[in-house]
């Protein structure tokens, strides 16, 4: 048997509870006891006050795109990391059952789950066409759904707002989350509008609640925001929208990444629904179309209008003139000596092209942040150290809110920020083998210092890995500790 005694650590438990001090006993790949122990171990470590908690589990990543190829995951472990959730916002590897098998094969260094994507399944099954299904689709559809959590998914994520969750209309997604609630999944969305692009934020979230209500399934509203100007001071609306399903008897909730800028594609940020239907060549087709670029163009300027203007989309990665990356959509446009919009169509037709978006207000992300209804999830990736400029969120939405929003800004309390981060997020992913500091609990730990926690990637240089996360256990085993990465191995498949 495998033992280690962790002493001299400050307890918080995930509960929301405050911390106690006090050792923590790990046997194998269980929490075999805690409080004020007088045992010994194979391996003693003294944790020098710091604060040991439950592994950070992240609900909402595209971990999915990346863990094949780094398997280490070593963005998120070193934020404390040591769960990660991939396939949100719709679109998911697939199939699940393939995707998992290869994960399991390579092994990785944290834990991993993963939904399944309802756009995934529907383009599996329609393609890229901007219609409803037919009865024979639809049934077709539900039958992937149960295959897939039948594989291992924990739940389907639907990006409405993206194609082609967007050609969905309700009933065809309560058919699918039907399908998911008889396997004890949730569902986890990308509303169909954060802002005025189409039905209004309000109008999406009820949306979303009816989409739960009619399926009897429980709800998860991914990275929930207020974007753009003409929704901003909306929380407050929002937020009584989401207390008053849950006092209907609706299980809802919503995660968040502590940052006033979003992430996304050019096209996503900018091109309209119906112009991305049939996949990314009709769209290229369409454009050499005169009368069709003309109509897209009026309408992308609209688009620009409620981001913020090109001067709030940076450039995060363009495989096609990868120099672009870092700068905003403004300075390629006088680079190129062209008008904005123009330059966001010449480069959507060069490729795919990944932009970070400025368009939040902090009132409204503070608001947001201290409902209890909330949990904190990155909605980033797996990416290699130094390429690109992505999103901060990649390397510091976990010691940001630790760091900044709880210990320096008292947005939360500590306690509440790390319940965020553990119990919340396991028992809406029915994980409730871990989460809490109990004995039998599953051994997934991380310590920090909270003196010196903190997220040092910014906009312009996001490969930065944060400060004071001293070690994370991942089953039982040392993943991190000191900086050093010493097991890629230990996490497992859920």
């Amino acid at each position: 048997m495998s033992e280690i005694l962790i002493r001299n650590v400050r307890l918080l438990d995930g509960s929301g509870a405050p911390w106690q001090r006090g050792s923590l006993l790990l046997q194998n790949d269980k929490i075999a006891a805690m409080g004020n122990l007088s045992v010994t171990a194979d391996q003693e470590i003294d944790g020098h006050d710091c604060y040991l908690t439950p592994g950070f589990i992240d609900i909402h990543t595209h971990g999915d795109r990346g863990i094949l190829q780094f398997p280490e995951a070593e963005n998120y472990l070193r934020q404390g990391v040591t769960t990660l959730i991939g396939g949100n916002c719709g679109g998911s590897s697939y199939p699940i059952g393939v995707h998992r098998a290869a994960v399991a094969q390579i092994g990785t260094s944290l834990n991993y789950g993963l939904l399944v994507g309802h756009g995934s399944i529907r383009e599996d099954v329609i393609g890229m066409e901007m219609r409803h299904p037919t009865a024979g689709e639809q049934a077709r559809m539900e039958a992937l759904t149960e295959a897939a959590m039948e594989q291992g998914a924990l739940g389907m994520s639907l990006g409405l707002y993206y194609t082609p969750g967007s050609y969905a209309k309700k009933q065809e997604v309560v058919g699918l989350a039907k399908a998911v609630a008889k396997h004890h999944g949730f569902i986890s969305i990308h509303m169909r509008d954060e802002s005025d692009y189409n039905i209004g934020l309000l109008a999406s979230v009820e949306e979303a609640i009816d989409i739960a209500r009619q399926a009897q399934v429980p709800l998860q509203i991914s990275h929930l925001k207020c974007l753009g100007k003409s929704v901003w001071g909306k929380a407050e609306q929002v937020l009584a929208l989401l207390d008053a399903a849950r006092a209907e008897g609706l299980d809802v909730s919503f995660d968040q990444y502590p940052y006033l800028a979003s992430g996304t594609s050019l096209v996503g940020a900018l091109m309209p629904g119906w112009a991305q239907a049939g996949g990314a060549e009709a769209m290229r087709q369409r454009l050499q179309d005169a009368d069709v670029r003309e109509q897209l163009r009026r309408e992308m300027l609209a688009n620009l209008e409620r981001r913020g203007g090109p001067d709030s989309l940076l450039i995060a990665a363009c495989p096609a003139v990868p120099s672009y990356s870092g700068s905003n959509l403004s300075q390629i446009a006088e680079l190129l000596q062209m008008e904005p919009v123009d330059t966001a169509l010449a480069m959507i037709e060069s490729g795919p092209v990944q932009i970070v978006s400025f368009n939040m207000q902090e009132a409204d992300l503070r608001k947001i942040m201290q409902h209890p209804l909330g949990m904190i999830g990155s909605d980033g990736s797996l990416v290699k150290f130094g390429r690109d400029v992505p999103h901060p969120r990649y390397y510091g939405t976990f010691p940001r809110v630790l760091g900044y929003y709880a210990l320096q800004e008292g947005v939360i309390t500590l306690a509440e920020a790390i319940r965020r981060m553990t119990s919340a997020p396991a028992a809406r992913l029915n994980l409730w083998d871990r989460g809490l500091l109990r004995p039998g609990l599953q051994a997934d730990l991380t310590l920090f210092d909270g003196n010196t926690v903190k997220d040092n990637a910014t906009f312009s240089t996001p490969h930065r890995y944060c400060s004071g996360i001293q070690m994370v256990v991942v089953a039982g085993r040392i993943a991190l500790r000191d900086g050093e990465l010493l097991d890629a191995k230990a996490g497992m498949i859920l």
